[in-house]
C-alpha cells in the first residue's frame, strides 16, 4: 500500500526564529514529527507505535514551502518514507511499527 499527503509549515511557526535566525529552515525533528502524525492518522496507529529507524535529510525545507510526503509498506511492520519539494527529494526515512492500532 502506498500513500501520500502534503505537509506545510507556516512562516510564523515557533521553530523558525531559532532555526536559524535570518535564514530559517524546517528542523528535521519537525519534519519527522509531522510525518509520524500524518502516517499514524492515515493508518489508524497510535503515535507512540511508530519509530524512526533511519532518516537522511537531503535538501533544506524553507518556511511556507509545501512538501509532498509519500510512504509505502516495505516489509512486515516497515514503512519507506520520502519527502519531496516538487520532484526534488528532501528527506528519506524508514519507520517501524509493531504495535496494534489504538
Amino acid at each position: 500500500m502506498a500513500d501520500e499527503a502534503l505537509l506545510a509549515f507556516p512562516a510564523d511557526h515557533p521553530a523558525f526564529p531559532g532555526h536559524f535566525p535570518g535564514d530559517p529552515i524546517v528542523p528535521g525533528a519537525l519534519l519527522l514529527d509531522e510525518v509520524l502524525a500524518v502516517v499514524c492518522a492515515a493508518r489508524g496507529l497510535a503515535y507512540e507505535s511508530l519509530r524512526v529507524g533511519s532518516a537522511k535529510f537531503l535538501h533544506p525545507v524553507r518556511p511556507g514551502q509545501e512538501v509532498q510526503l509519500r510512504w509505502r509498506d516495505s516489509g512486515p511492520g516497515l514503512l519507506d518514507v520520502r519527502l519531496f519539494l516538487a520532484d526534488r527529494p528532501v528527506a528519506v526515512a524508514t519507520l517501524s511499527s509493531h504495535a496494534a492500532p489504538p
